[in-house]
């Protein structure tokens, strides 16, 4: 028998679309893990949000839990307990009512030392939440946008300050004026003036024996009015220097309600 001639094989002009199918597999898949990224469930998002919450913060009873890594080689944190501060109730704090008694007597002191001022309406005490606040004209300490006492003011000034002398309480100077604007070389605004008032009488107190850790010196500008400046009556009772006495001692913590 003669040998079957071998057919000669044609070459496969198609192997082209296996390597175009595989790259048209990758590119979907691709393209799906885009989507599904891109496509948040916020439901999912909130589970896992509260589940990394609860396991920072150790909330027990929670309902889901997290597993984290452990360095058991590390030392264990500290937890120091949340220590609630006491809120003294102050109408029943016998400290402090016996601070504002002995305040009381210092603002009898005071307006017996200042009772031709009082008599005039020029000065004014009244005691508030703090302790004892007395209230002074600016007219009668000072010139007009000046900040140097008037020598008849800085007598009666120095019997207020051998007063407060003998007491520990803190003692805050505030300066206030009206709203009409000053612009003077040595006072460019009301906060100026007002400031450097409240430091001329702090000053003055350190003079007469005063502590100087107990005082401090506050202007206030016209930010604080306590009559109306259309007025010309409105505006002289804003231009003051008020002088408030508290009723805690250096060392007693300023009480803060908070709360529950």
């Amino acid at each position: 028998m003669g040998r079957r001639q071998k057919e000669e094989e044609h070459e496969n002009h198609e192997r082209w679309l296996v390597s175009y199918a595989d790259f048209i597999t990758l590119l979907f898949a691709f393209f799906v893990v885009m989507y599904a990224i891109s496509s948040v469930n916020e439901g999912k998002y909130r589970v896992l949000s509260d589940s990394i919450s609860a396991a920072f913060r150790n909330i027990p009873g929670s309902s889901v839990g997290a597993m984290v890594q452990v360095n058991p080689s590390a030392p264990m944190p500290v937890t120091i307990p949340f220590k609630k501060p006491q809120v003294t109730n102050l109408k029943t704090d016998p400290q402090r009512e016996k601070n504002r008694e002995l305040l009381r007597n210092k603002a009898k002191e005071i307006t017996e030392a200042l009772a031709p001022l009082v008599a005039q309406g020029q000065v004014r005490i009244t005691e508030g939440a703090l302790g004892i606040t007395v209230e002074i004209n600016a007219s009668v300490l000072f010139d007009s946008g000046e900040a140097r006492l008037q020598p008849a003011a800085a007598r009666a000034l120095t019997a207020v300050g051998q007063i407060l002398a003998t007491t520990d309480f803190p003692i805050t100077v505030e300066g206030h004026t009206d709203n009409v604007p000053i612009n003077s070389v040595l006072f460019p605004s009301n906060w100026e003036l007002s400031g450097a008032r409240a430091a001329s009488v702090v000053r003055l107190f350190i003079e007469n024996g005063v502590d100087p850790r107990r005082l401090t010196a506050v202007g206030y500008a016209d930010q604080r009015p306590v009559a109306d400046n259309a007025t010309p009556e409105g505006r002289q009772r804003n231009r003051r220097v008020a002088i408030t006495m508290e009723s805690r001692t250096p060392d007693t913590p300023v009480e803060v309600a908070i709360p529950d």
